[in-house]
């Protein structure tokens, strides 16, 4: 029940529409509950049973037609306000699932990494979608509607009471069953809708797999594996929908039967009444009357008890979202940060995904301005956790990271992120025109500031030779761009913000030799008076840096500059004979090419 007071809070906030809405269907039943009235009384006034049980004509055509106009005026009534009401509902509902979606998708933009790593994206899509609207449908049929029933019942066995209470007796002999019919139906309706919303999630989360590493899926030939994986899915779902569907239809066949049998009843026993001369025909048709208008409550009495079911099963997984609690926090007095000097500090930070497996430890790293720091160290070493701590992604367990002295902790989330800027390794372009990609959360950038920034990163040439240049239409995830040419934009977006704090996270991992040389080039004054950090793999970054730090097992196995790391003929020694030694051969091979013109490499490595 709590779920469902929190959602008609939420259509409290619209409480114009909520109250016209009550009116307009209190209106309505008033209506309604006047026309058997009036044909009970024109029967009546129209013919008559004498002792002898014969019918006789006992009014004129003028009063019929009295009769005639009221029912049609009381009926043309009852139409407006059903229009209202229905109006008032509508509208109503899809305010309050606007509301709602809406309020989901903004704590979904504030939760941290830490949230997100624990969920699945479909599962996400799909309480944004089918969860919101069961939401929808509990407003429109289920707030609305179900007071409506009540007062409709309520008012229909008043007055039914008050005109035969025998009647009324034999047609209450079938609610007790109807009662407790109800009750065990909602209670099952809601563990088997509970499986529905959970097979949903589960069929989107393997459809936006599939969308997404549709490249990897074709690949492998795994177009069959991947038809069979999802109509398995799509099966469960099939069959959780027919349970629910079943149940539902079979409980409004049992309603019906209940109401049916009640009918035939009061019909017996109703002509028995008649023929003794205890009731009247018109007062007969007026009860009859009366009793079929328990149908509309009676026939909705299921699809309300479903649209309960649904909105708390629905609502519970909206709120949970709702009520989750970034694993980064924002303080309430957090000040902002203005353009930082840029020195940055990490204090013996510490920090893990889980409770077991420490992903750094006791981490002392100091940068200043004007200071390119290289991380280095095997896969699952820490290199990107290091990423990911400065801008607060996630928050160090131990310790702190200090820019200019200060805790980051103690900065708004926004001005902290707009003073780091990130070329992540893997770049995500969103669905629009070029110029709109690099100038992604730089408010009022210009053509100019676009084309300034794209002109650092080496990438103005190639968007000049397309057709529609900086308009040119980047795909889904940037589909239409090769893989250099997605991180050289990546480096241009972050060129833009003009951060004092840049991270290079192996920003440069698929460019061709010749690309990352002229990168590097245009990017010696990028880094001026900034505090880069840079991962990487090639020799021409990490001999350029002031500072090369070498992690082990998130730990600092080296730090120092590129000379001083090779005479230590430690861990980065290693390295730079695997790694980075081949790779200064290969720059060398690069430099000599371009020295004597021949276009040896540039055929040979492409920009992806």
């Amino acid at each position: 029940m709590q779920i469902l007071v929190r959602i008609t809070k939420i259509a409290w906030k619209f409480r114009a529409r909520l109250i016209l809405a009550y009116l307009s269907f209190l209106g309505a039943v008033g209506v309604s509950l006047l026309i058997p009235q009036l044909f009970g009384e024109a029967i009546d006034l129209l013919v008559a049973i004498d002792g002898d049980g014969i019918v006789r004509e006992s009014t004129s055509n003028r009063t019929l037609t009295y009769f005639a106009l009221g029912i049609l005026g009381a009926s043309l009534l009852r139409g407006f306000l059903d229009f209202a009401r229905t109006y008032c509902t509508d509208s109503l509902s899809q305010k309050v699932s606007y509301d709602i979606r809406n309020s989901f998708y903004d704590k979904l933009q504030h939760l941290s990494f830490a949230y997100h790593d624990t969920v699945h994206t479909g599962d996400l899509m799909s309480k944004a979608t089918a969860d919101v609207e069961a939401i929808r449908r509990f407003v429109n049929m289920g707030l609305v509607r179900a007071l409506e029933v009540v007062v409709r019942v309520i008012a229909l066995l008043l007055i039914l009471s008050f005109m035969n209470w025998e009647l009324t007796l034999i047609s209450l002999a079938f609610v007790p069953f109807i009662v407790i019919r109800s009750s065990m139906v909602m209670g099952r309706l809601r563990a088997m809708w509970a499986l529905v919303q959970m097979r949903m999630g589960e069929a989107v989360t393997i459809l936006q797999e599939n969308l997404v590493g549709i490249h990897v899926v074709k690949a492998f030939a795994s177009e069959e594996y991947e038809k069979k994986k999802f109509a398995r899915k799509a099966h469960e779902l099939r069959e959780e929908y027919y349970k629910s569907e079943r149940l539902q239809g079979t409980n409004s066949a049992w309603m019906t039967l209940f109401f049916t049998s009640g009918m035939g009843l009061i019909l017996w026993y109703g002509g028995w009444e008649v023929i003794r001369g205890d009731l009247t025909v018109g007062g007969l048709t007026k009860f009859i009357l009366y009793l079929s208008q328990l149908t509309f409550p009676i026939r909705m009495s299921s699809f309300i008890i479903n649209s309960f079911s649904r909105a708390i099963t629905s609502g519970g997984r909206i709120f949970e979202v709702l009520d989750a609690e970034s694993p980064v926090m924002q303080k309430s007095d957090a000040a902002v940060l203005e353009r930082a000097e840029g020195r940055v500090e990490f204090e013996d930070v510490s920090f893990s995904y889980s409770e077991r497996i420490p992903a750094l430890r006791h981490l002392n790293i100091s940068a200043k301005p004007d200071q390119i720091t290289a991380i280095l160290g095997a896969p699952g070493s820490g290199k990107s956790t290091i990423v990911n701590l400065l801008p607060r992604f996630y928050d160090v367990t131990e310790g702190c990271i200090t820019i200019d002295g200060k805790d980051i902790r103690d900065f708004t989330l926004e001005s902290l992120r707009h003073n780091v800027g990130i070329v992540q390794q893997d770049v995500f372009l969103f669905s629009a025109n070029i110029h709109d990609n690099i100038a992604y959360g730089v408010k009022g950038a210009t053509r100019e500031d676009v084309i300034r920034a794209a002109k650092v990163a080496q990438l103005h040439d190639h968007i000049d030779s397309l057709p529609d240049g900086y308009d040119t239409w980047v795909g889904e995830r940037g589909a239409t761009l090769s893989g250099g040419q997605r991180q050289r934009l990546s480096i241009a977006r972050s060129i833009l913000i003009d951060p004092p704090v840049l991270i290079l996270d192996d920003s440069t991992s698929s460019v061709d030799v010749q690309t990352e040389r002229m990168i590097h080039q245009a990017m010696v004054n990028v880094m001026k008076n900034r505090t880069t950090f840079v991962i990487a793999h090639r020799l021409s970054t990490v001999r350029e840096a002031d500072l090369i730090v070498v992690l082990k097992d998130g730990q600092i196995a080296e730090q120092g500059t590129h000379d001083e790391l090779l005479a230590a003929n430690g861990i980065y020694q290693n390295i730079y004979e695997l790694q980075l030694q081949p790779q200064e051969e290969l720059l060398l091979d690069a430099a000599i090419t371009l020295d004597s013109g021949t276009p040896r490499l540039a055929s040979d490595l492409g920009d992806d």
